[in-house]
């Protein structure tokens, strides 16, 4: 029996990039995926591809800053399929953004940031509880990154919203434990999917590489694995931690 079957999940930033692995990942264990994306035409493509091998999948164009697209979102995987009992909060700005000192930062930036990388995934949570709640079970994942305890210079927005979530995760963990639902993050290291990235260069790609005990780039499918294992009963006892996959760059 596949890990997942019978279980309903939401990957916000599913679009594209990790999220679309997510998704596939998800639906290939028998979950029934909403592909949730600010960009509806790129949901649409990737719930496609889940039905075209079979699987079941709806899209849905959500802002998760936006706290009526988000109770949508949730509206929509309740009606397709009951509710969610998984959710993947993967959607983040990062890709678009330059890099800089942080004095340079032009504000709107900084709270959009925060908006979608932080208040987005607390809004998602809040939008699925009633569901996880009264099944009294759940699975929340929410996405850091290992540019974290790097402490990444010229980066401080990205950096400082994926610390928030690794705090975020804990509280949540603590709260709805007695829900049965559990709370952990993953912490990407470097990743290279299909989407261009503004603040990625080859010195960069090749520095980073340097510090891994695994000398090679990340792909998307070698986060899907530890993201099915946290969305599963296997990890029923596992909660409020972070983990890093990042091909050993950081040790926590």
């Amino acid at each position: 029996m596949a890990q997942l079957d019978g279980k309903s999940a939401i990957v916000t930033g599913g679009g594209q990039g990790i999220g679309r692995a997510y998704c596939l990942a998800f639906a290939q264990e028998g979950a029934r995926v909403v592909v949730a994306d600010l960009n509806g035409a790129n949901a649409e493509a990737v719930a496609g591809e889940i039905a075209d091998a079979g699987g079941s999948a709806i899209a849905v164009r959500a802002d998760v800053g936006e706290p009526a697209s988000v109770e949508a979102m949730a509206a929509a995987a309740r009606e397709a399929f009951g509710g969610t009992d998984i959710l993947l909060n993967n959607a983040a700005i990062f890709t678009t953004l330059g890099r800089c000192g942080f004095e340079d930062i032009p504000l709107e930036e900084w709270d959009r940031v925060m908006r979608v990388n932080v208040t987005g995934g607390m809004l998602c949570a809040a939008a699925v509880l009633p569901d996880m709640r009264a099944k009294k079970r759940g699975r929340i994942i929410n996405v850091s990154s290992s540019t974290v305890p790097m402490g990444l210079p010229r980066f401080m927005h990205y950096v400082t919203s994926k610390s928030a979530v690794i705090g975020m995760t804990r509280v949540m963990a603590r709260e709805l434990g007695p829900d049965g639902i559990t709370a952990n993050a993953i912490m990407p290291g470097l990743i290279e999917t299909e989407v261009e990235n503004a603040g990625r260069t080859d010195a960069i790609r090749e520095k980073m590489i340097e510090v891994q005990c695994l000398k090679e780039l990340g792909r998307p499918g070698d986060l899907t694995g530890l993201a099915v294992f946290l969305a599963s009963d296997a990890s029923a006892y596992i909660t409020g931690q972070t983990i890093a996959a990042d091909g050993g760059s950081i040790h926590l």
